[in-house]
């Protein structure tokens, strides 16, 4: 009995023990379970972040090449703009040349007829004098005096010089002189003073010379009009070649005896009064001057045909435009301070602006510390004040681009009165590439000295400036400039400068 129940106990013990072995080896293999699941958990987040880091590495390189090639690009294009307007000058250079050798090698064979014809007149009229046995020399009669005199040895044309006396009649009315000239004649003859050392030229035993008073105006109405040379040479009673020859003469003399004096930076003293009125208009100290770049159309050139096509006139004209550019800075009362001419219509006025030589003074530090105000198209610089671009607009933003809007007007109304008053800028010209930089430069002068001496335009002849502009790829060249744009727009606000007309 008593081994039976020792049995059963033995049982009983061996079945405890086999119940808490499994119960143990399920825990055990439960925990592993467990454990193995946190192994793969925490596997797979450093995969995630070995990953993550891989593509930030991955996206940092692709900006890294993005930038690079953009920079590569950049460099590209300023090296091939470099090299091209290095061979437009050498063309340039070229053409002077050989425009030169052919003037001259043209004068000398004019001399050269001339002097045969001489010879020829001088033979005949000797054997005519033998053959009549008049010796004026030893008789010393009057006649034979006069016939030594300067005597004309060309003929030349007869042409009505009618209109052009009456212009110099002292009867003809101020208007109408005023409408064919654009000036009156005050200013005519001030201009005619000023340029007669330069312009004048002698009477010749082949001709008499062209007067001086003559002279200007046929070059003014040329420039006034922008009529062909054919109506040119009508109206002065002139041949087509002396007309376009005293066009062009009479700019270059402009060009150097007038835009010294009437086209040029201000002093310190009118700087301060530019600066005054510039503040007046706008609430914005330290105003120099207000941008503007217009196009001029010219026709096809023969070379480089792309560099000069506007695209923008073309598509908004629905006709092929060529053109060049005339960047201008003026002062409150559209006067011409500054003026950069001849780069080509494909470029946009911040690359003009680059190109230009107010670009170059202002970074040797000329102008620190004022402000030159332009449009959209140019960049924020430390010294070239913008409006704000971008969109949403604050109220603030919308206040300080109405009063830079109101600086700008006047240099798109001095472009306006420019254009206005010398047609020739309105149409394709006549006048070869490499001389339209002096008789543009001839026109803003001869603007500036209408403006000085009060010769407004009349309504009937005004033209309205249509320019479109692009605004930049960078913008935004100085983080300081950023600061110091909006500390002047807040200052507008804040202080009762500005107007509220947007909200309206």
């Amino acid at each position: 009995m008593s081994e039976s129940k020792q049995k059963q106990q033995r049982k009983r013990r061996r079945r405890e023990e086999t119940n808490t072995s499994d119960g143990v080896t399920e825990v055990d293999g439960k925990l592993a379970t467990v454990k193995m699941g946190m192994d793969e958990i925490v596997t797979s987040l450093v995969l995630l972040e070995d990953q993550e880091k891989i593509d930030l590495e991955e996206e940092e390189r692709a900006n890294q090449e993005e930038i690079l090639r953009f920079e590569e690009i950049d460099t590209r294009k300023k090296r091939e703009m470099i090299y091209y307007y290095s061979e437009l000058q050498d063309f340039h250079r070229d053409s002077e040349r050989a425009e030169a050798a052919r003037r001259r090698k043209s004068k000398a064979n004019s001399f050269a007829a001339a002097a045969t014809a001489m010879s020829v007149t001088a033979a005949a009229a000797a054997d005519s004098i033998s053959d009549d046995k008049i010796s004026a020399v030893a008789d010393n009669s009057p006649a034979a005096a006069a016939g030594a005199g300067p005597q004309r040895r060309l003929w030349v044309k007869n042409r009505s010089r009618d209109w052009w006396d009456q212009c110099q009649s002292p009867n003809f009315p101020d208007e109408d002189f005023k409408k064919a000239f654009r000036m009156g004649k005050d200013t005519f003859d001030f201009i005619c003073n000023e340029l007669s050392s330069v312009v004048a030229k002698e009477n010749t035993m082949l001709r008499d010379a062209v007067p001086v008073r003559q002279r200007v105006a046929v070059c003014l109405w040329r420039l006034a009009t922008g009529e062909p040379l054919r109506l040119v040479s009508k109206k002065f009673g002139l041949g087509i070649s002396t007309c376009h020859k005293l066009v062009l003469e009479v700019c270059s003399a402009i060009k150097t005896v007038l835009m010294p004096k009437y086209l040029k930076w201000p002093d310190e003293e009118k700087l301060s009064r530019v600066k005054d009125k510039f503040e007046s208009i706008s609430g914005i100290p330290n105003i120099v001057g207000s941008m503007y770049t217009t196009h001029i159309p010219i026709i096809a050139p023969k070379n480089s045909v792309a560099a000069y096509f506007n695209k923008r006139h073309t598509d908004r004209n629905q006709k092929t435009s060529y053109s060049i550019t005339v960047q201008g800075v003026v002062d409150p009362n559209g006067v011409f301070t500054d003026v950069c001419i001849g780069y080509p219509g494909s470029m946009p006025d911040d690359q003009v602006l680059e190109k230009s030589t107010l670009f170059q003074r202002a970074n040797a530090g000329f102008y620190n510390g004022v402000w030159i105000v332009g449009g959209s198209g140019y960049p924020l610089t430390d010294w070239v004040l913008v409006p704000y671009t971008h969109q949403h607009l604050t109220w603030t933003q919308h206040a300080f681009n109405e009063k830079i809007g109101e600086v700008r007007n006047c240099a798109r109304g001095a472009f306006e009165r420019l254009k206005s008053r010398w047609g020739c800028l309105q149409k394709r010209t006549e006048v070869k590439l490499q001389d339209l930089p002096v008789v543009l430069g001839a026109c803003c002068v001869l603007h500036n000295i209408c403006e000085m001496r009060g010769d407004g335009v009349e309504d009937a002849v005004r033209f309205e400036v249509v320019d479109d502009e692009m605004v930049p790829e960078i913008g935004l060249r100085s983080a300081n400039a950023m600061k110091a744009r909006d500390t002047i727009a807040h200052n507008l606000l804040h202080h009762n400068h500005a107007s509220t007309s947007f909200l309206s």
